[in-house]
């Protein structure tokens, strides 16, 4: 196996093709609370939390007044958030629920708890919570044990004010 480039990389932002751009920025900031940090025009906006340049991008260059990808093609799955714990990831999973989204799956995965839907674009969506490391199962040799068991997502939710 060769040995990584850059052991510490890591997946820093995501670009959308969105069909409406003020209602794509309208889910991503409302909803989940993103910041518009740069708008070009009517044709791109890049979100960030804690002030960063941006973790989405949104842009209709390709897109404008398009619609979903039809099923069992290929392209992009989903868009996974990180929550720092459990009560946040609760917190953005109600939020997303009172918007009228509706929940398409949550799954315990082990190392993580996670919750899918769609955007108003039909981009699948993560939002998860990491478990702390020494929780993670592993198996006799130590290598990790992820599994996906269903959440329940009732749990999760009853510790939100």
């Amino acid at each position: 196996m060769t040995a990584p480039y850059a052991p510490s990389a890591r997946i820093g932002h995501v670009h959308l093709k969105v069909a409406d751009l003020d209602r794509a920025i309208t889910f991503y900031s409302n909803v989940l609370g993103f910041e518009v940090q740069s708008r070009l025009g009517n044709d791109a906006a890049f979100l960030g939390a804690d002030g960063y340049h941006h973790h989405i991008g949104l842009n209709t260059w390709r897109s404008k007044g398009g619609t979903p990808a039809p099923e069992h093609h290929t392209g992009l799955f989903h868009t996974a958030i990180l929550y720092p714990s459990r009560a946040d990831l609760a917190t953005a999973v109600q939020r997303v629920i009172d918007a009228g989204f509706p929940v398409l799956g949550a799954s315990d995965h082990g190392v993580s708890e996670a919750i899918y839907f769609n955007d108003p674009d039909g981009n699948g969506v993560e939002l998860y919570r990491d478990r702390h490391t020494a929780e993670w199962p592993r198996h006799d040799d130590g290598s990790l044990q992820m599994y996906s068991r269903p959440l329940q997502l009732d749990d999760l939710l009853s510790g939100v004010a």
